[in-house]
């Protein structure tokens, strides 16, 4: 084989590797957009949801903590699961079958946890903020 055949091949291959990564690096940046896309999505819902400003900061942080707004966030030690973290995730099926799925479900069910027992967000993240826990 000549010089020149030989250059042209390895420059093919060159182009064909430097393809083969660029592909490789934008499969995972797409990858990546669903999960990024999930918790805009989620927090939207949390915004609709909650009117009061204050409010929503509340809820907002403790979410962001407690599960990074990702629904399907499961503690592996306790068990914990959800945006909330509610302990058994089952128990967020009194707001709703679509529990293990919906955010709406989800944060309608820790509203009304964070209401009944700590008398709205703003009081369940002051309790957090002391405890680390809610």
């Amino acid at each position: 084989m000549s010089n020149a055949v030989i250059r042209r091949i390895a420059a093919s291959k060159k182009t064909l590797v430097g393809s083969v990564l660029a592909l490789g690096v934008a499969g995972s940046m797409l990858a990546a957009v669903p999960a990024q896309a999930a918790p805009a999505g989620a927090k939207a819902i949390a915004q609709q949801m909650i009117k009061d400003p204050a409010q929503f900061a509340a809820f907002d942080k403790i979410v962001s903590h407690e599960s990074g707004w990702n629904p399907s966030a499961t503690n592996a030690s306790s068990g914990a699961y959800g945006l909330v973290q509610a302990l058994p995730g089952s128990k967020m099926a009194s707001a709703g079958a679509d529990w293990k799925t919906n955010p709406a479900t989800q944060i309608k069910w820790g509203l009304d946890y964070m209401n009944e027992r700590y008398g709205s967000p703003v009081g369940a993240w002051n309790f957090w903020q002391a405890n680390h826990w809610y």
